[in-house]
């Protein structure tokens, strides 16, 4: 294994879904030395930065509140604003993370209501209406929120927003809706206000193209009342406390400077490329990757583990490994081979899965030049896989730049 000073001639790509490579105009921003609080420029990034996330998440109203934290961290502040100490939040299955943040509600002391989940599917939407009904027939109902991970990075999976807006219509129920976008915020299109999410939980590290410590959440005016509301103790993770102008009183104590001022030169970043142009960029990776796994997938050792197209991400894919395969393996080899770094299972899925992120910074050329590395390292490894999955993704990445260039569009098939 090579030392940690060691000079590694040409880049490490890095595609794992979160931390993900940085632009070197967020390097340079973050590079600047800071500001005394009460230089306007502070006041005027951190603008720049609730202007940025707003737009990004499609709302005109709702307020933006940054905390020095991971996701995790605007998890629990979910969770310490909406639920009063008797409250229920219904957290639908979609794997890892809505595990980990069930058992992050119950560990502070709250109750989670869950709905099952089938390993390789999409969350199962008509158990979420029945939950809702189930809470709603005693007459009083207990369920304050319903808690859902947009996209699982764990399992690779995208789970739809409208389709849990809908349960939640036809059951009756007034719980607010609150979305976790870590992994999809920046990468997927997410329309706040149309959608009638209530609060929308976001993190540096991924499609905002920054490294981890920023968490966020955006809160409408509903969720905003029902935290002004809530008896529960706080400080730090208080909603209502961090509202106001002081950049002071924003981060409850020392804004990070250095972090914030890479956010607002990642959005520009964004808006510069232009959101549908971003989108679009992301289903092109995602497609170029899903092409290549396709392939490998004809050797019988490796497959997706989401089983269903239209709800794998654009920004991770997941890959299974066969009943012997050694799914961290090939991450070793990968990385420390042919310097490609790739992400492992979490939860019960270590092992078992390989994950290649496509979120972020990224380009053709390098998720091509990442394929070429984790082909290379399946083939040393002696992992019995269809062997076109590069050339399979540069047929993908070719002809949807025909269609491009030819004003059509749809999916390359």
């Amino acid at each position: 294994m090579r030392a940690m000073t060691e000079h590694l001639p040409g880049l490490r790509f890095l595609h794992s879904p979160g931390p993900t490579h940085l632009p070197d105009a967020v390097i340079a921003a973050m590079a600047r030395q800071p500001m005394d609080l009460a230089d306007p420029r502070v006041a005027a990034t951190l603008a720049a930065c609730e202007a940025g996330v707003r737009r990004l998440a499609g709302t005109a109203a709702a307020q933006p509140i940054f905390f020095i934290a991971n996701g995790h961290g605007a998890w629990e502040a979910v969770v310490q604003n909406l639920l009063a100490p008797d409250a229920l939040a219904l957290v639908p299955g979609t794997g890892h993370f809505s595990e980990s943040w069930a058992r992050q509600t119950e560990a502070l002391g709250r109750g989670v209501v869950r709905t099952p989940w089938t390993e390789g599917e999409p969350m199962d939407v008509d158990a979420v209406e029945a939950a809702l009904r189930a809470d709603l027939s005693g007459g009083r109902h207990r369920i304050a929120a319903v808690f859902m991970v947009h996209t699982d990075t764990a399992s690779g999976t995208t789970h739809s927003i409208d389709a849990v807006r809908a349960a939640m219509d036809a059951a009756g129920h007034p719980a607010l809706l609150v979305v976790d976008a870590v992994a999809s915020l920046g990468a997927a299109p997410l329309a706040m206000d149309a959608q009638r999410i209530d609060v929308l939980v976001g993190a540096s590290q991924k499609g905002l193209m920054l490294p981890p410590g920023v968490g966020f959440t955006l809160v409408n005016a509903a969720a905003m009342a029902v935290a002004a509301a809530n008896p529960t103790p706080r400080f730090y993770w208080d909603w209502v406390l961090r509202v106001g102008e002081m950049p002071y009183q924003k981060f409850c104590g020392t804004p990070p400077l250095t972090l914030m001022a890479g956010m607002e030169a990642g959005l520009a970043l964004l808006f510069a490329e232009g959101l549908e142009a971003v989108f679009a960029r992301h289903r092109r990776l995602a497609g170029a990757v899903q092409a290549a796994v396709a392939a490998w997938a004809d050797g019988g050792a490796v497959d997706f583990f989401c089983r269903v197209p239209a709800a794998r991400s654009v920004s991770v894919t997941a890959i299974s490994t066969a009943p012997g395969v050694d799914a961290d393996a090939i991450r070793r080899t990968a990385r420390e081979a042919f310097d490609v770094s790739i992400a492992g299972g979490l939860g019960p899925l270590a092992g078992r899965v390989f994950r290649i992120g496509h979120l972020g910074d990224l380009s053709a050329p390098m998720v091509l030049g990442a394929l070429g590395g984790v082909q290379a390292a399946l083939q040393q490894l002696r992992i019995p896989i269809g062997r076109d999955g590069v050339a399979a993704a540069v047929d993908y990445l070719a002809l949807d730049s025909a269609r491009a260039t030819s004003g059509t569009r749809g999916e390359p098939r």
